[in-house]
This record gives C-alpha cells, structure tokens and sequence, in this order.
C-alpha cells in the first residue's frame, strides 16, 4: 500500500469537504454521564468538521475521574397531581403525597407503587 504524504492527505479531505480546525484556549473538558464525571485538563481539542456536522477529538495528559454525588432535595408536587394519584388509586390523598415524593413527582411510577 502506497503512502500517503500529509499534502496529498490535506488535498483529499478538502476534495472529501472534510475540514479540520483547533480549538484554542481550552481549559478543561468534562464528560459527565449519570455515575461520574471525567476531566480532561489542559486539552488539545481539534474539531473535524464533516458533511455539515462537528467532530471533536479531545486529547490531554492528566484525567480525572469522579463519582457525581446527587442532592436529593424536595421537589414540588402540586394538590392536582396528589388528587390525580389518589383518585387513580382509590388512596388517601396523604399516601399519593408519599408516593409522588418517593417517586420524585414521577405520576406513572407513584400510581403502580401504589397499586402494587
């Protein structure tokens, strides 16, 4: 197989519509999924830009992972959803609160938490 030199390399993409450009000043990248965050310090980010969308190649040195730690804080539920609940039911209107605050104000899982 022939090599190819980075000029001729240059020449394709563009024939391809394939662009590629840094993106300087970068300070930190953060990948947060719902367990963790990963930080990628002092990275080089470079941004391909393909066929009307954006690529991002991210490399760096120092990566830190860590686990996201949730608040769980009280969340509002309003009369109407705690009546909903109830009367879906057949619950006090006490139970239906308890349900929605368990279920963090999710309808569906507060009525078959009740009706299981």
């Amino acid at each position: 197989m022939r090599k190819i030199s980075p000029r001729e390399a240059k020449r394709l993409m563009q024939r391809m519509g394939v662009s590629v450009s840094p993106l300087s000043d970068v300070r930190e990248v953060i990948f947060r999924t719902s367990t963790k965050e990963v930080v990628i310090e002092n990275p080089e980010v470079t941004i391909l830009h393909l066929g009307g969308q954006k690529i991002f190649q991210v490399t760096g040195e120092r990566v830190i992972e860590r686990e996201v730690v949730r608040e769980v804080g009280r969340i509002s539920i309003s009369d109407e959803d705690v009546r909903l609940v109830a009367e879906q039911t057949g619950k006090s209107l006490e139970e239906a609160r308890r349900a929605l605050e368990e279920t963090q104000g999710d309808l569906a899982r507060a009525i078959l938490l009740l009706q299981s």
